[in-house]
C-alpha cells in the first residue's frame, strides 16, 4: 500500500489509512448513509490495493463499497467533500508524474493536526486528523478559514426526528389481524380464508422546538446554534420549529426554512431585534409558554434550550416556568456550550433554577457535540 509522490512522500502508514477510513465513516453515518462494518471493511481492502495519495481512487473506492443505492450518492459527495476537504473528484486518473494530491483540495489553515506538524506524513491522513480536530475545537475559538470547513460540515449532518405512537395503523407483517382486509381478501379467493392480512401502529414524528438564546454572552456561538437549528428545520419542516430568546422571544422557522443556510441565518438575522442584547430567560419562557406552548406546540414534543444560563431577571420566574414547561413537553434538553469546558460546574443562578425539571443536560460548544445531541434528541 506504499506509494511515492515525486519522490518526497514516505510509505503510507497502514494505521493512519485505517484511521481516515473509520472517521470518513462515521461522518456518512452521520449523513444518514448506513455505512456498515462490513462495507468499511470491503473499502479498506479496496485501499490496500490502491494508491491513498489520490483522491480520485479514494473516492471511487467508497462509493463502489460504502453506498448502498443511489439515495446515497448525493450524501456521499457531500461527505466526501466535507472530510476530505475538495470538491468530488472528476478528472480521470492521470500518469503518476501528475496526480493531484489531496492538500490541493484542503481549505484549512495550518493548525493542530496540520501538514506542518507532520513533515513527511501522507497528506491524505493529514487532511483527515485535521478534519478530526476541528470536529473537536470549541466553535469560539476557530478562524475564518475553519468556520468555513465547519459549514461544510453541517451541510451533511441528518439528525433523524424522534417517534411517537400513533393510533393510526397501516398494513404489515405482524401486528393485529385486519379483519376487513381480510374478508375482502377472501372474497377474491372465493370466499375461503387463505391468509391473514395484519395491521400495526404506525409511529409519527415528535415534534421537536428549539429556544436559541441569542444574548450577548452567547454571541460566538449563536451562529452555530442557529445552523444546527437549519439542519433540523430542513429534515423535517413540519415538524420542528425554531424561536430566539434574549430579551424577548421570536418566532424564526419560517426564515430557516430557506434552502441556503448564509441567507436562512441572514433573514433570521434581520428578524430577530435583541441580537446580542441582555438576557431574561424566565420572562421569555412565560411569553413562549402563554402563546405557543400551552396551545400545543410544546405539548407532547421535545424542546431543546440552547443557553448560558445567564439571567437578568429574577430566577424565581425562570424555575416556575421550567417547571411549568415540563409538564407540557414530553423531554426537555438543556444545551450550555460551557458545559463541554473542562472543570465546568453549573454555577449561573439561572442554570441552578432550570436543572431540576431538565431531562438531559448536554454541551453545544463543537461539532461532536452536535453530532451527540441529534442522538440525545433521537432518543428523547
Amino acid at each position: 500500500m506504499a506509494s511515492t509522490s515525486g519522490g518526497t512522500a514516505e510509505a503510507t502508514s497502514p494505521r493512519d489509512v485505517v484511521d481516515t477510513v473509520l472517521g470518513f465513516a462515521r461522518t456518512l453515518r452521520a449523513a444518514g448513509v448506513a455505512a456498515s462494518p462490513d462495507r468499511v471493511a470491503a473499502m479498506l481492502a479496496a485501499a490496500g490495493e490502491l494508491d491513498v495519495l489520490v483522491p480520485a481512487d479514494v473516492y471511487w473506492a467508497g462509493r463502489l463499497t460504502l453506498c448502498a443505492g443511489p439515495d446515497d450518492l448525493d450524501r456521499y459527495d457531500a461527505a466526501f467533500a466535507a472530510w476530505f476537504g475538495g470538491e468530488r473528484p472528476r478528472a480521470p486518473r492521470r500518469a503518476p508524474a501528475e496526480r493531484p494530491v489531496v492538500s490541493a483540495m484542503a481549505p484549512l489553515d495550518a493548525g493542530p493536526g496540520s501538514a506542518e506538524d507532520l513533515t513527511g506524513a501522507p497528506e491524505l491522513a493529514v487532511r483527515a486528523s485535521a478534519t478530526e480536530v476541528l470536529r473537536h475545537r470549541d466553535v469560539a475559538e476557530l478562524t475564518p478559514a475553519e468556520r468555513e470547513h465547519l459549514r461544510r460540515l453541517f451541510a451533511v449532518l441528518r439528525p433523524a426526528a424522534p417517534m411517537r405512537p400513533s393510533r393510526r395503523r397501516r398494513p404489515g407483517p405482524a401486528g393485529a389481524v385486519h379483519p376487513a382486509r381480510t374478508v375482502r381478501r377472501a372474497l377474491r379467493d372465493g370466499g375461503e380464508v387463505t391468509r391473514l392480512l395484519r395491521r400495526r401502529a404506525a409511529p409519527r414524528p415528535r415534534r421537536v422546538v428549539l429556544l436559541v438564546d441569542v444574548s450577548g454572552s452567547m454571541s460566538p456561538y449563536a451562529d452555530a446554534l442557529l445552523r444546527f437549528a437549519h439542519v433540523a428545520v430542513r429534515a423535517r419542516p413540519s415538524s420542528t420549529e425554531v424561536f430566539t430568546v434574549g430579551t424577548r422571544l421570536t418566532r424564526v422557522t419560517r426564515e430557516l426554512r430557506l434552502r441556503d443556510p448564509d441567507r436562512a441565518l441572514a433573514a433570521t438575522g434581520s428578524a430577530v431585534p435583541d441580537w446580542s442584547g441582555g438576557t431574561r430567560l424566565g420572562e421569555v419562557l412565560k411569553a413562549f409558554l402563554d402563546r405557543w406552548g400551552q396551545r400545543g406546540t410544546a405539548r407532547g414534543a421535545v424542546v431543546v434550550v440552547c443557553s448560558d444560563g445567564w439571567e437578568r431577571g429574577g430566577t424565581e420566574v425562570l424555575g416556575e416556568q421550567m417547571a411549568r414547561l415540563r409538564r407540557l413537553a414530553h423531554a426537555v434538553v438543556w444545551v450550555n456550550p460551557h458545559k463541554g469546558r473542562p472543570g465546568y460546574e453549573p454555577l449561573a443562578a439561572g442554570m441552578q433554577a432550570a436543572l431540576p425539571w431538565v431531562d438531559r443536560f448536554v454541551a453545544g460548544h463543537s461539532m461532536a457535540a452536535f453530532e451527540e445531541l441529534t442522538g440525545v434528541i433521537q432518543r428523547a
